[in-house]
């Protein structure tokens, strides 16, 4: 039998969070069976447990995963509200509508975080924390909880804009959709 060091099998599992974090965002989380999720890591379905007590674990690790990531990329924005207007330019593009997998997991998975356990949930009530933090702090960087109820519907205002685009089957439709949520958005930030 094959033993792996402390590292690879960290390496290993970051894998398997990050190609599921794909595939859950593209094809929802009832949508990606393990063997599915194994396979995109380029594992067997036995190597699953070494990782995770049950899907439910590793969803958990995912949407903490990618709520990190997600607020990680802030940091490549200008500072302040002009970092925040790119943020909205850029989650509001035809290019996040089209490829969910890359984007946020708001977006692809909010309706499906909504149904799992308490697990799932926490990690996703701290990723939502942090994000909002962040762009509490970009509005008013000098008190951010002053601008906290701003900051909530900034962001709820953006997810909820981006699922409406991508539920349309018009394109032109969802572009406008998309046009206007920036434009609601820059309110927001103004």
């Amino acid at each position: 039998m094959v033993r792996y060091t402390k590292e690879h099998k960290q390496v290993t599992r970051q894998r398997i969070i990050e190609k599921a974090g794909h595939r859950f965002k593209q094809d929802g989380l009832d949508g990606s069976g393990i063997s599915t999720l194994m396979s995109d890591a380029g594992l067997t379905n036995g190597a699953f447990y070494a990782h995770f007590e049950s899907k439910d674990d590793l969803v958990a690790h995912v949407v903490t995963d990618q709520l990190r990531t997600q607020i990680a990329s802030y940091g490549t924005l200008r500072a302040g509200r002009p970092g925040l207007e790119d943020l909205v330019r850029q989650y509001l593009s035809p290019e996040h509508r089209d490829h969910p997998g890359d984007g946020c997991p708001s977006a692809a998975l909010l309706d499906e975080i909504g149904r799992c356990g308490d697990g799932t949930k926490q990690a996703y009530t701290d990723g939502a924390r942090a994000i909002l933090e962040e762009i509490a702090t970009r509005l008013s960087p000098g008190d951010p909880q002053s601008a906290r109820g701003t900051a909530i519907g900034l962001y709820t205002m953006m997810v909820g804009t981006l699922q409406l685009a991508r539920a349309l089957s018009d394109r032109k439709f969802a572009d406008e959709v998309l046009e206007q949520g920036i434009e609601n958005g820059l309110t927001f930030i103004r």
